[in-house]
């Protein structure tokens, strides 16, 4: 591979994949609405012992039906054994975003009782060709960068660090590992909780429950505090309508930070999915992203934010507070939950296949 070569010179004509063939799978094929809960089943069946702390709920598998830039009936696929059972299942899944990287997320599962048969491998295969076919079609239809070099293209599998299946089958096809993320808890409730600290806002900054009139402020504010993080794209409106109207997204518990003008400098957004607290052992609140816009980094605003939201966690009698953090983010993230009373608990790895 060639960075000078074009997108198109690199990954060639489009070519639909075959559906996988193996033996203990009678029939492959690909996704329709109707079969979200039989995806679902298949997820959190691996899910229990994969990662079993959460649970991806139905709901995120729902999501991708209903969102313009996903095509179902091309992007995933799903097995089912002779006795009618789904048994397996893959998503490849490209990112709208345009603006000089390309990315698609691969992900799949099978049912634990039929691991080491070699249908992840089959799942895999399709993935990566998926992959390679949605590129190949996008290709053509890309602006040139002037004076910005060719459009990267990548390929990304997540795992976690203790599941070693995913992460054996992404180095067969290429991937290597990039970039690490860590877990973190902080305890809100019992006899060992700390405190959640009390900070002042600078001058002319005030916080600020989430109210839905910002949801487009909070999205652009979002695309701009992340536009230097790794792997980050821009998010559409449609995929951040789903997060901020999702049943799960708790608007009571996210806080802003404003500046004089009333504009978002900084953000602290949660949600709740109750079905993770019989896993974790605890209620909990997750909280999905914190950022500061890029103009008003360097003024304690991160900190700010996170503390509103972990005291609006506290209020409501919830025990736990959880968040994922890039172990090299640029802002020093990480050190600054250890701060907030955070540990560290579990660790994921992305591994990345460059096109």
């Amino acid at each position: 591979m060639s960075e000078q070569l074009p997108l198109s010179a690199r990954v060639g004509e489009p070519v639909e994949p075959p559906l996988p063939r193996h033996p203990d799978v009678a029939v492959w094929r690909t996704a329709t609405p109707a079969d979200i809960d039989a995806i679902h089943a298949v997820m959190v069946a691996a899910e229990k012992i994969d990662h079993p702390t959460w649970t991806s709920p139905r709901e995120e598998v729902a999501d991708t039906f209903d969102l313009p830039h996903i095509d179902p009936s091309r992007d995933t696929i799903i097995g089912w054994h002779a006795d009618g059972r789904p048994v397996a299942f893959g998503s490849a899944f490209l990112h709208p975003a345009r603006e000089g990287t390309l990315t698609v997320h691969l992900f799949g599962a099978v049912l634990p009782e039929l691991w080491r048969r070699g249908i992840g491998t089959q799942v895999q295969r399709w993935l990566v060709a998926r992959a390679l076919q949605q590129l190949a079609e996008v290709a053509p239809t890309l602006p040139a960068l002037f004076g910005r070099g060719e459009w990267e293209a990548n390929l990304k599998v997540y795992a976690d660090e203790v599941n070693l299946g995913i992460p054996r089958l992404a180095e067969q096809a290429g991937f290597a590992p990039e970039r690490w993320f860590t877990s973190m808890l902080r305890d809100l409730a019992g006899e060992e909780a700390e405190a959640v600290p009390t900070l002042a806002a600078p001058d002319g900054m005030r916080v600020v429950e989430y109210t839905h009139d910002r949801d487009e402020d909070a999205r652009l504010a979002r695309n701009d505090a992340f536009r230097d993080h790794w792997g980050s794209l821009p998010s559409a409106p449609e995929t951040w309508a789903k997060f901020v109207g999702g049943e799960f997204f708790r608007a009571d518990l996210s806080r802003l930070v404003l500046d004089a003008d009333g504009a978002i400098a900084a953000f602290c957004l949660a949600s709740v999915n109750e079905d993770d607290w019989e896993s974790l052992g605890a209620s909990n609140a997750y909280i999905d992203l914190i950022g500061v816009v890029r103009a008003h980094r360097r003024r304690g605003l991160a900190p700010l934010a996170i503390s509103g939201t972990l005291q609006a966690i506290a209020d409501a009698g919830l025990e736990k507070a959880v968040l994922d953090v890039d172990t090299a983010s640029p802002t020093g993230a990480h050190t600054l939950y250890e701060g907030l009373g955070f540990r560290a608990t579990e660790r994921s790895v992305a591994f990345v296949r460059h096109v």
